[in-house]
């Protein structure tokens, strides 16, 4: 399994809004999360936390562009960068981010001309109306995953290679906390066939907003199979996921595979 990292260059996140706003605390956060054992790092200038106002695409521009130009070429792990505006994408793109990670919920062909042309990755999410909405569904799972599925075949269809693509169940978006916990504990039900699997649960309402909740969360998302794991604690996500590699190491049930 691998971390990607959070960065906020937020003034307004749920978690850590306005500690690394300014570009040289952020681009000196990036070094200490590579540090740390970050296998990818997810930079993020809009909040996406319930209540959030949304930013224009010039205002999130103009908050990744120094830090994205501060780490160019300086940085040893993959560059994610959290955007659902495809004009903001294409510049990070240019600018040596190297996956686009869309929280949008929806696959446009602008977006997808723009990860193509620079053969990036794209992580798509299903969201259903935001963190602020709560959807209604008849099985969570198995709606979660044919969303998923439509999505990935749509980005395809688009042109987009298929190793290209992770799809994210979007905990905490469009869902109830009891549709959260579902999508959690069958996540091995939730991936479609063939893709890579990123999921973020990192300090959010599910967990309860605690370290402990977020660990356990953590640890529950790597033994029923995720890929990515999106977290805002390096050391301690790292720590807790070798723990849990070295106990599936000696599972005799082999349905659940060592991450």
């Amino acid at each position: 399994m691998q971390l990607m990292a959070i960065l906020n260059v937020t003034p307004d996140s749920f978690s850590d809004g306005g500690k690394y706003f300014a570009p040289e605390d952020a681009i000196a956060r990036a070094f200490e999360l590579e540090r740390e054992g970050a296998d990818i790092l997810d930079i993020g200038a809009q909040s996406t936390r319930p209540g959030c106002e949304v930013v224009s695409p010039e205002e999130e521009w103009s908050r990744l562009r120094p830090v994205l130009e501060g780490l160019r070429g300086k940085l040893g792990v993959p560059i994610s960068v959290d955007t659902f505006y495809p004009e903001v994408a294409r510049e990070a793109l240019k600018l040596g981010a190297n996956i686009i990670n869309d929280v949008s919920g929806v696959v446009s062909e602008e977006m997808a001309a723009a990860v193509k042309a620079h053969d990036a990755g794209w992580v798509l999410m299903h969201n259903p109306g935001g963190a602020d909405a709560e959807g209604e569904y008849e099985d969570v799972v198995r709606e979660v995953r044919a969303a998923l599925e439509n999505m990935a075949a749509r980005a395809m269809a688009l042109g987009v290679k298929k190793e290209r693509i992770w799809l994210d169940p979007g905990i905490g978006f469009g869902k109830k906390k009891d549709d959260n916990l579902r999508l959690l504990a069958n996540l091995d039900a939730v991936r479609p066939e063939g893709f890579a699997l990123a999921v973020g649960v990192s300090r959010k309402r599910v967990t309860g907003g605690t370290q402990a909740g977020t660990l356990a969360a953590q640890a529950v998302v790597q033994w029923v199979g995720a890929d990515i794991l999106r977290t805002h604690d390096v050391v301690q996500a790292g720590q807790a996921a070798n723990f849990v590699r070295n106990i599936l190491r000696f599972r005799i049930d082999k349905t659940c595979k060592a991450m």
